[in-house]
């Protein structure tokens, strides 16, 4: 009885084990995808301000150019 005893906790110590494992794995899987999402969104934003500066620019150039008509 004592050895069946052993068995399965070595069995529900490996599951266990195991277990964490996973979650460990999966915890560290999303934690870079999240920092990989926040890169891409700081280059989005970046690309963003820069179309917008873009945008401003040729919309003074324009109306530059409608003033002087």
């Amino acid at each position: 009885m004592d050895k069946n005893i052993g068995e399965q906790l070595n069995k529900a110590y490996e599951a266990y084990r195991q277990a964490c494992m996973d979650r460990d794995y999966a915890v560290k899987e999303l934690q870079q995808k999240t920092e990989n999402y926040m890169q891409q969104i700081r280059e989005q934003q970046e690309r963003i301000e820069l179309q917008n500066s873009i945008i401003a620019k040729l919309k003074s150039q324009l109306a530059a150019l409608n003033a002087n008509r």
